[in-house]
């Protein structure tokens, strides 16, 4: 099978190294890639999203299979052009993938659907945005309605805040704050067939102790021991499925990666957010300890053969990714800067770049997702961050903590 990856930052490197393991996989290429997807697959400069252009370099590799990573691509319609020239894609169509596109969209598919998920407000005015946030209460939510990379979401006890970030965004979604632990759950589907991957949890705020700014994500780690037993088929029941037929009512189906973000609350798992990809960084745990072939298991999605594919297959053990930022993120990163010990296993390329010279520098603002797995959380967090200690690079920043409180047992229900 000939495989295209579209995109450039972890997720994708950690798709490729997937991709490129699996035995009928025989070749893999990617567009545009970084320094670490170059060491397993062939790189070509092609815009991310630039439908056309994607869509001619499919054919031109004479592809089977298109993998779109990240969500830009997606809502710009580069699945739609890969679809069109009769091959196969990994990624929902634009109208699909509004799901992620717009808060509002997906609020509303939600409610038709029952889904268990927040109150909520769109907003488009100041006047809007005061009475949501006087009838919903602090702590406050609010979500840029499009496209953020991942830090358009404020959570805030300041009203002044609340208001200043919602004026910055024009349109929001304004929720009420869901209490209880995070979880992340991806699920491949064809449009109709739905399949779980392991549930993993991601810490968005940039310092320990989940202090300072929202980011778009500073490690993860999997398996959850500490979830509920019933978490992934209740979700599926009331959640997953209920959204799936919800988009094939509509005539938009939802074929590719849902992501379900969820907050374990006092009432049962609710819905934060979806997104139509796979998660960054989580997908690097999740695909650390799958052990079913990637490639096959993606081409079932996009071909709609979902339903036929074999049950999946998990190594023991655990698996946990530190994510390496550069100075200044998340605000204007810092790039240009030198990087060295990172051209080893388990250190997954973001925002890297080559310089004339060879030499590995940074170019975006989470720079590295440093991965290990080990029998247990203890000794999968001793290898990653024994990695990261190996890692030089100037105003570095990463959390210390990162799993921490599951190690130590303090997650409560």
């Amino acid at each position: 099978m000939r495989v295209l990856l579209i995109g450039s930052g972890g997720r994708e490197h950690a798709l490729a190294l997937g991709l490129a393991a699996d035995p009928s996989v025989d070749f893999l290429a990617a567009a545009p890639g970084n320094p670490g997807i170059a060491q397993v697959a062939e790189l070509h400069e092609v815009k991310a999203t630039d439908p056309a252009a994607v869509a001619a370099l499919a054919v031109e590799l004479a592809a089977d299979l298109a993998v779109v990573g990240p969500e830009a691509p997606l809502v710009a319609g580069v699945a739609d052009a890969v679809r069109a020239k009769g091959i196969a894609c990994f990624g929902p169509s634009a109208a699909a993938a509004q799901l992620e596109g717009s808060k509002a969209f997906a609020k509303d598919v939600m409610a038709a659907a029952g889904v268990p998920t927040a109150r909520s407000y769109a907003c488009t005015g100041a006047d809007e945005v005061r009475r949501a946030l006087d009838d919903l209460g602090a702590p406050y939510v609010v979500k840029n309605d499009g496209l953020a990379a991942g830090k358009g979401v404020v959570v805030t006890d300041d009203r002044d805040a609340a208001e200043r970030h919602a004026a910055d965004c024009g349109r929001v979604v304004i929720e009420e704050y869901l209490s209880g632990p995070e979880v992340s759950l991806f699920v491949v589907t064809d449009g109709t067939a739905a399949v779980p991957l392991m549930p993993a949890q991601d810490f968005k705020r940039l310092a320990d102790g989940d202090q300072g700014p929202n980011t778009g994500g500073m490690g993860a780690y999997a398996p959850l021991d500490w979830a509920p037993d019933d978490l992934v088929p209740r979700v599926l029941a009331e959640t997953v499925e209920p959204t799936l037929a919800e988009m094939r009512r509509r005539g938009t189906p939802f074929a590719g990666l849902l992501y379900v973000g969820l907050a374990l609350t006092p009432d049962g798992p609710k819905v934060i957010e979806f997104n139509a990809r796979f998660g960054d960084p989580e997908t690097q745990v999740v695909l650390a300890l799958l052990e079913t072939p990637l490639g096959g298991l993606l081409n079932a999605a996009a071909t709609g053969t979902l339903a036929g594919h074999p049950p999946l297959r998990w190594r023991d053990g655990a698996a946990i990714t530190v994510v390496v930022a550069s100075r200044n993120y998340p605000g204007t990163p810092r790039t240009g800067d030198v990087i060295e010990g990172a051209e080893v296993p388990g250190v997954i390329h973001a925002g890297t770049a080559r310089r004339d010279d060879g030499a590995l520098i940074t170019a975006g603002g989470r720079v590295l997702s440093v991965t290990a797995t080990g029998p247990d959380l203890v000794a999968a967090r001793e290898a990653a961050y024994a990695l990261v200690n190996g890692v030089r690079l100037d105003g570095a920043q990463y959390r210390t903590d990162i799993a921490l409180s599951a190690v130590e047992g303090r997650i409560t229900l």
